[in-house]
This record gives C-alpha cells, structure tokens and sequence, in this order.
C-alpha cells in the first residue's frame, strides 16, 4: 500500500466535499437529467457524460447539483433536462444532443440566460 502525500489530502479532502454536497442537495443550481428507460433509450446516458465532463473541466464551480430523475412523461421528446436556478422557474430542455447541452450549460448554467430554442415549457414557481 503506498503512502498518502500532502496533495492527495486535498484531492480526496474536495471529493469528499462535492460528495457530501451532492447527499444534501446543496445547490444554487440543478441539472436533473431524466433517465429513465426511454431517455437512455434516446441517449440520456450522452448527456450525462457531457454535463459530467463539463463540471470537471470546471473544478471551481462548487454551486451546481447534477442529479437523475424518472420519465416526464414525454418519452417522444427524449432526451430531456430540467434547469432549475435558484428563485427562479424549472425549464424543461427537450431532444437534446451533446452540442446542445453544451450550450445550455455554458448559457444557463453558467450565464443565467435560457436557450428559448430547445425548451418545452418554463414552471411558474407560486
């Protein structure tokens, strides 16, 4: 067994940390990526791996939530995200592809600013 040095404390110490946050739900921001039958049926499993590479790439951001739900019912327009920003209303993002869910990401999730083109409907939170 090799023997831990100072920097694998930190490493292992952050992914704890995001590991702790993401048991909680501690998020200004969700990503839920629905994956049931007919999502990964329809690529879910894609856009999870692009959103997953996306958060990597991005060791800062401490604030977003990467979670999985069930089917919304809409098995046609699969594969399907919910973005949900802090007081603000969930938007429902439908037939996604990687190239599309990288632009959400970088202008939703990071910008604030919806991507009118790929959503299905906005929630009014009440």
């Amino acid at each position: 067994m090799s023997k831990i040095k100072p920097e694998d404390v930190d490493r292992i110490s952050e992914e704890m940390r995001r590991t702790i946050l993401l048991r909680e739900g501690v998020g200004r921001i969700r990503v839920i990526v629905h994956m049931d039958t007919c999502g990964i049926a329809a690529g879910a499993r894609s856009i999870m791996k692009v959103l997953m590479e996306e958060l990597e790439e991005r060791q800062e951001i401490k604030d977003v939530l990467l979670i999985t739900s069930g089917c919304a019912g809409l098995c046609n327009r699969e594969p399907m995200v919910t973005v949900e920003l802090e007081d603000e209303s969930p938007v429902k993002y439908v037939d996604l592809t990687q190239e599309k869910i990288k632009r959400i990401f970088k202008e939703h999730v990071m910008n604030g600013k919806v991507v009118t083109e790929y959503i299905l409907a906005t929630e009014t939170k009440g």
